[in-house]
């Protein structure tokens, strides 16, 4: 049994969120004005699978972290984007608040 690649979902609506057309974010990221949208448009319909750093420029340019792409449902996806724009200290502060509510003791053993 295959699982579904979360990738294509995402990134629409990364793209989306941020108000971009295929062309515009394939522009950004450095394809060819002549196919950034149709390179785009695969990409978003699961055809064609970009590579790590095609990744990478698209989470800059879309303003989510690389994981982002990657999360299998919609509330991982959303934790993801909420973690990524925390401080360091409040993403300490969130560990140590779910380890707490879990029982989950330091260092990640019960």
């Amino acid at each position: 049994m295959s699982e579904k690649n979360p990738i294509p979902e995402r990134l629409k609506e990364a793209r989306c969120r941020a108000g971009l057309s295929q062309r515009s974010l394939g522009l950004l990221v450095g394809f060819d004005p002549a196919s950034a949208s149709s390179r785009m448009n695969h990409y978003e319909k699961g055809r064609h699978v970009p590579d790590i750093d095609t990744l990478r420029r698209m989470a800059s340019e879309l303003n989510v972290p690389l994981n982002y792409f990657f999360c299998d449902d919609q509330t991982t996806a959303e934790l993801a984007l909420l973690i990524s724009r925390m401080t360091e200290e409040e993403r300490s502060n969130l560990i140590e608040a779910l380890k707490t509510s879990s029982g989950v003791k330091h260092g990640g053993n019960n």
